[in-house]
């Protein structure tokens, strides 16, 4: 079954290419999305059974799946192979999983929209090029699919080209789509040299090769310029792909695309990327500390930036892309102090409840006739029973309540980064929850509770139609019981050796990474199962932080007048506006580096440069020419005597040039 790996991602491909040739003649919808979701829901049916199979084996080594030669030059050899091991199961299956629970979904939500076709066409393409991602066995294949997620995320953003979206020198959605796609070019570019790095120095782009290379040799390599600049290169890449500080500015507005874009590429799968290729690497990065410790400050930092800014959105997309910067940081942070099973396994229960709240989302706007603002929402629950129950359980989970799934790994990213000494991390980190909790049930309130606050003569809320509410539905169980995969040991002791499944799963994956952090102390926490009363102490103050936040939203807007937000607003307009206003990093880019650009490229290079040095010699080249044909075409007067005496000039003048050389 291993040996059919790559079928996982043809069958999306093969979808694309019957619905991006043929899709504008297949008239029915129910035809174009039976073959969207067929595709996807196949490659999933394959990934559970690759799966199965691979639990009931016991295999621990990757197989590594070749299909054919792709580069061949010189010494620079690369295949089109796929890696099948735990970790790109995992996340084949979250891709597959959810990618088909979304592709559902948007039979319903898409219904109607004139390019019916063409949306499922861009996204089984997605699903193609993000499986190849993550199924690859070497940088360059993984680098394709880095790419072409990028494509396509830059082909949904701008999905609906002739809407407007409001933002910061943004009017329509193509122009949120071109600055996700430059802004992800930033980070893409410290891949490549990475990439060249990595051959040049090691001469094999392959994974399993470089983490034997790596683990052989840790004196070696350990904390080295060269593995540190690899590492930190790599991890500006991830900084564009997952939206972290510096280049974190393109995701909400990536919210300009249709609702299940954003659930599918800018929740559940390609934000993750990051993410994934920190775990993929993850012996590499155990021997650059330099760059861990700026993974887990970047981490933290932007959980905390993107929380506060949260706190203030009015826009229900808006809220939820500033929440999912803010889950990435906490991802990374994890990442940074080596828990790299804790990041895997947030992004897994992420996928879950971030996939729900969007889907949950699109299903409000979808009532509400596209409105977005939830301050014109209010008392939806009588309307869509279902949609906020299945809301309710992600905001939940979200927020860290016990038992839900997002409990589990997000306590276990904050007992991580306390336990490896990184306190005021852990502080930053814990408060960072608190605005977790705050703003998600600022927005449960405002939209679900409250009075009524539309207009009831123009917008009739409705609950969605079944396809959109199965898949919410099944999210929400596995947002509330999807976190026991990862049970930790202080909880689920009684329940055995190992009750964290994820643990003991991703064990072989990150076995070097972990014997190198061991070795030279570069984490504090000890790998392996043991109770600390810490950590007893810290998931009771986790809960009791998220059950304050929860407080307080309730009671700032129980009130219908909002009368505490409002005076504390006024009380903090400086504040509030900076936060408003998302601490002004997209002005202070554009006044920086935009605007200095566009000003140096239109009144230098364009106006002095391009307009009159280049231009100048070309239509100066142009000018002599003229003149000179001009003085020469008076030779030629058409008359033999004038011919003659000219050819005999000629001859005197060679003639002379001869006598004076001798």
């Amino acid at each position: 079954m291993i040996s059919l790996i790559f079928l996982v991602p043809l069958f999306p491909l093969v979808g694309f290419l019957i619905l991006g040739i043929f899709g504008k003649y297949l008239n029915k919808e129910s035809i174009i999305g039976f073959i969207g979701n067929l595709t996807v829901f196949l490659s999933f049916l394959l990934t559970v059974l690759i799966f199965f199979e691979w639990i009931a084996k016991n295999y621990e080594e990757p197989h590594i799946v070749t299909l054919f030669p792709w580069i061949s030059t010189g010494e620079f050899n690369v295949n089109w192979a796929y890696q099948v091991d735990q970790l790109s199961i995992t996340f084949a299956l979250i891709v597959t999983g959810v990618g088909f629970l979304i592709h559902l979904y948007s039979i319903g939500y898409m219904h109607n929209d004139r390019s019916f076709y063409r949306f499922f066409a861009y996204m089984n393409l997605f699903i193609f090029m993000m499986l190849n991602l993550v199924l690859s066995s070497n940088f360059l294949l993984t680098f394709l699919g880095w790419e072409g997620v990028g494509l396509c995320s830059y082909l949904l953003i701008g999905f609906w080209y002739d809407r407007k979206f409001e933002g910061v020198r943004i009017e329509w959605t193509g122009h949120a789509a071109n600055k996700a796609f430059i802004v992800n070019r930033i980070g893409d570019f410290g891949f490549l040299i990475a990439m060249f790095l990595l051959f040049v120095n090691f001469q094999t782009l392959e994974y399993s090769s470089l983490n034997t290379a790596l683990a052989n040799s840790i004196s070696v390599f350990y904390n080295t310029g060269l593995i540190t600049a690899i590492t930190m290169l790599l991890f500006l890449g991830c900084t564009g792909k997952s939206a972290q500080i510096p280049l974190a500015v393109w995701l909400p507005d990536a919210m300009a695309g249709p609702t299940p874009v954003s659930a599918l590429i800018h929740a559940a799968t390609m934000v993750t990327s990051g993410i994934f290729l920190v775990a993929r690497n993850a012996t590499m990065f155990a021997l650059a500390p330099s760059t861990l410790i700026v993974i887990a400050v970047i981490g933290t930092l932007t959980a905390f930036f993107a929380a506060t800014i949260g706190v203030v959105q009015n826009d229900i997309k808006k809220v939820l892309a500033y929440s999912t910067v803010s889950q990435l940081g906490f991802m990374f942070a994890a990442l940074g102090v080596g828990a790299f099973v804790a990041g895997v396994f947030h992004v897994m229960t992420h996928a879950f409840f971030k996939g729900l709240l969007f889907l949950g989302a699109g299903s409000v706007i979808h009532g509400m006739h596209e409105e977005q603002n939830i301050k014109k929402m209010g008392g939806l629950r009588n309307y869509m029973p279902k949609t906020y129950l299945t809301f309710f359980i992600a905001t939940l989970a979200i927020a860290g309540i016990p038992f839900f799934s997002g409990f589990f790994s997000k306590d276990e990213i904050l007992w991580k980064v306390f336990s490896s000494g990184n306190i005021f991390l852990w502080i930053v980190l814990i408060v960072s929850a608190f605005f977790t909790a705050f703003y998600m049930f600022r927005l449960l309130n405002l939209v679900f509770f409250g009075s009524e606050r539309f207009d009831k003569h123009h917008i009739h809320p409705h609950e969605s139609p079944k396809i959109m509410t199965i898949p919410l539905q099944i999210l929400a169980f596995l947002s509330a019981f999807g976190g026991f995969l990862g049970i930790p040991y202080a909880l689920g002791a009684w329940l055995g050796e190992h009750p964290n499944l994820m643990d003991k799963w991703l064990e072989p994956i990150f076995a070097n990474a972990n014997k190198i952090l061991l070795l030279h102390s570069a984490s504090g926490f000890t790998i392996g199962e043991h109770i600390h009363i810490e950590e007893y102490l810290l998931m009771v103050l986790s809960i009791v932080v998220a059950l304050a936040g929860i407080f307080l939203a309730n009671k700032f807007y129980s009130d219908e007048e909002w009368s505490i937000p409002r005076k504390l607003a006024s009380n903090f307009k400086s504040l509030y506006r900076t936060l408003y206003h998302k601490y002004y990093v997209d002005e202070f880019y554009f006044f920086a580096i935009v605007d200095p650009l566009i000003g140096i490229s239109n009144k230098f290079l364009w106006k002095l440069f391009d307009a009159k040095f280049i231009d100048g010699i070309v239509n100066g080249s142009a000018v002599v020419t003229v003149k000179i044909s001009e003085y020469l075409r008076k030779i030629q007067t058409g008359m033999v005597q004038n011919y003659a005496l000219v050819m005999f000039g000629g001859i005197i003048i060679i003639f002379i040039w001869l006598l004076l050389s001798f």
